[in-house]
């Protein structure tokens, strides 16, 4: 093999033991997932709010955006939900670039899964106890699932892993909701597979353990805009989309039908300013029909502390060294005009 083997990396359950959830904390936990499952089973019609950095670069950055979140949350209680982005592992469209914290810990060194590990571990067991919110990850390596599985709230399976059968496999696994995006090419029959895939149980091979799988109920559809073969991006939000898919989804015999829709990638050709824009127009949607409106379950946005995005090497507190996202100013703006309008 052309690679080699630095060292044996600790395995989930002794990462966990270096930082552990207190009892108060597993306790918050439960309280946020089943006021989430809620809105996936509709027994709710708050709207979820998964909302924050491209990636979580820096530990002192993002518990302060965190923080924010919590008043703005308080505010908006009879509304919506909010589930902070904490994105940790990231997929670079030609493999080159800043990966993510569980790559580098500190965006300028170099990469260092092991402490990788037990930072993306602290980062989202710091979050919840100091804030109460128990966040998103996205699920780019299924079997790095386990160092989190007892403290994320919300999973997301990328553009480019919702083929992937064991990432198809690892979600039918999850007793969260975890969230299929439609692939680049914008596909919808392909997240729709990824969806019936994953909501039936497995036989399969996962951490070294023949696992047996019971199906993931929860698992829903993601809708990020697409790109053609020549490489420009349109966007699958507009309200034939979402008729298109509620009739999809009507022929499926899929449970819990339920869409969240990303506001920026291909929906706003990474035009990171359209993200208001865009939001109000999915909520003008569900408001001029009765099945968009139930199937739309939430939303996806991009907001950092600062506006617009950076080098790594600027290091500008509080800005995006990935995608450009929103400054908090407009976040809260738009937060609060979000809530207005559900």
């Amino acid at each position: 093999m052309n690679m080699e083997f630095r060292r044996k990396l600790p395995g989930p359950e002794e990462v966990i033991q270096m930082y552990p959830l207190s009892e108060e904390s597993k306790r918050q936990k439960a309280k946020n997932d089943e006021e989430i499952r809620k809105i996936f089973t509709g027994e709710s019609d708050k709207l979820l709010l998964v909302i924050g950095p491209c990636s979580a670069d820096r530990e002192d950055a993002v518990l302060d955006y965190i923080s924010r979140l919590r008043p703005l949350q308080e505010k908006v209680q009879d509304k919506i939900v909010i589930v902070p982005r904490i994105y940790t592992n990231k997929p670079r469209t030609t493999g080159i670039g800043y990966k993510g914290m569980l790559h580098q810990s500190d965006p300028t060194g170099r990469p260092d899964m092991l402490r990788g590990l037990m930072a993306i571990r602290r980062l989202h067991v710091t979050a919840l106890a100091q804030t109460g919110f128990s966040g998103a990850d996205e699920m780019l390596y299924p079997e790095n699932h386990r160092y989190l599985a007892d403290i994320l709230s919300y999973v997301a399976v990328g553009a480019r892993s919702v083929e992937n059968q064991q990432n198809r496999l690892t979600a039918s696994g999850l007793d969260l909701p975890v969230g299929m995006k439609n692939p680049t090419s914008g596909d919808l029959s392909v997240m729709l597979n990824a969806v019936r895939a994953a909501q039936v149980g497995h036989v399969f091979s996962y951490g070294g353990w023949e696992v047996e799988s019971k199906g993931n109920p929860l698992v829903h559809c993601v809708l990020r805009g697409r790109v053609n073969q020549y490489g420009q991006s349109f966007p699958n939000y507009h309200y034939e989309d979402l008729s298109l898919l509620c009739q999809m989804y009507a022929e499926s015999g899929l449970k819990n039908p339920a869409v969240i829709i990303d506001t920026n990638h291909s929906n706003s050709g990474k035009k990171w300013m359209e993200q208001a824009r865009i939001a109000k127009d999915i909520l003008h949607s569900t408001r001029h029909s009765a099945d968009i409106y139930k199937l739309v379950k939430g939303l996806m946005i991009e907001s950092y502390i600062e506006e617009g995005c950076q080098k790594v090497e600027e290091g500008v507190y509080g800005k995006s060294i990935t995608d450009p996202c929103l400054g908090w100013d407009k976040t809260e703006e738009l937060v609060m005009e979000i809530a207005s309008l559900r």
